[in-house]
């Protein structure tokens, strides 16, 4: 049995974690402010031996010190989740992205030198990337991020930042560091709040309402069920290959978002249309998009021989089954 903290594990992948890390007979303690969260995401274990939900933020120094004190893992997820929240805050984007994962690695490299065993999962993401180019993006490529007058390249910046961070907590102190590169991870718990896009889809498509798809629709995504990646992040905890290594984790199989608002349709059995709204309506002129994301899974594949359980249209349909049951 471990003891393993995870941060922002009230959000979706979050909560998925931590149920899979209680499963496995762990000790978890999850720590959420539930800004994106919820509470409610972890009602299936909330109340078992072995967990505990602290009600706080992660920027709350002394709470989260307390909390690293004795743990043998952590997870760290909690971050600003969202296009639109990072294209409406990117002050907070910023703030919530850097100084937590700054003084977490502090609290961890401080437990190193003491001679303490302890392992970080640091969750980065796509956006790091930016505009890149490349049909596909591995781990080495460079990131191309757009101008610093776009405030949506605040997050893929302060999320190359806490890599940096990460990278250099292992090279200098040792710290044992596994970072995660998330692309597009959807699935039951999903909110479409913050402008993620398919239960956004779903939403709109059960309630016989348009779908709304953004430019011209052909904007190039891969989706991956939060089952697939968890079991991703899991793998990647336990394999000390991947200790000092910056990992994509997600699916590799592409389709437009049109294709993706026309499957949706087809799967709920929908009498909903599609409609096309600009990123000027739908967030502000500054707004600047990627048309293409979609990651080499080759370092994820060799480090633990991952294969995704679930196809896309596996993944709309436990998408639509679970807004239907909610």
């Amino acid at each position: 049995m471990k003891r393993v903290l995870v941060t922002g594990g009230a959000g979706f992948i979050g909560s998925h974690l931590s149920e899979a890390l209680l499963a496995r007979g762990d000790q978890v303690t999850v720590i959420d402010d539930e800004s994106t969260g919820a509470a409610a995401n972890l009602d299936q274990i909330m109340g078992q031996p072995g967990f505990e939900f602290v009600p706080g933020s992660v920027a709350d120094e002394t709470l989260t010190r307390r909390l690293l004190a004795d743990v043998d893992e952590v997870y760290h997820l909690a971050a600003a989740v969202g296009v639109a929240l990072i294209a409406s805050q990117p002050m907070e984007t910023i703030q919530r992205n850097i100084y937590p994962t700054e003084f977490i690695l502090t609290a961890l490299r401080d437990r190193i030198k003491k001679g303490e065993r302890v392992k970080c999962f640091l969750a980065s993401t796509s956006e790091v990337y930016g505009k890149n180019p490349k049909p596909t993006w591995n781990e080495e490529d460079d990131l191309v991020l757009g101008p610093t007058t776009r405030p949506r390249w605040s997050y893929g910046a302060s999320k190359a930042i806490d890599e940096f961070l990460g990278l250099a907590s292992w090279r200098e102190y040792e710290v044992p560091v596994v970072i995660g590169r998330f692309f597009n991870v959807v699935g039951p718990r999903q909110t479409g709040a913050y402008g993620m896009v398919l239960p956004r889809f779903v939403e709109a498509a059960l309630c016989g309402q348009p779908l709304l798809v953004h430019d011209d629709g052909q904007q190039i995504r891969c989706f991956a069920h939060v089952n697939d990646v968890v079991a991703a992040v899991l793998g990647l905890m336990q394999a000390e290959d991947a200790v000092g290594q910056v990992v994509n984790i997600g699916s590799d199989q592409p389709v437009s978002i049109l294709e993706l608002a026309e499957r949706v349709i087809a799967a709920s059995q929908s009498d909903s249309k599609v409609e096309f709204q600009s990123y000027a309506a739908a967030y502000d002129e500054s707004f600047e998009d990627i048309r293409r994301r979609v990651p080499d899974l080759s370092k994820l594949r060799g480090l633990i021989g991952h294969r995704p359980a679930f196809d896309l249209d596996g993944i709309i349909a436990t998408v639509i089954d679970a807004q239907r049951s909610a």
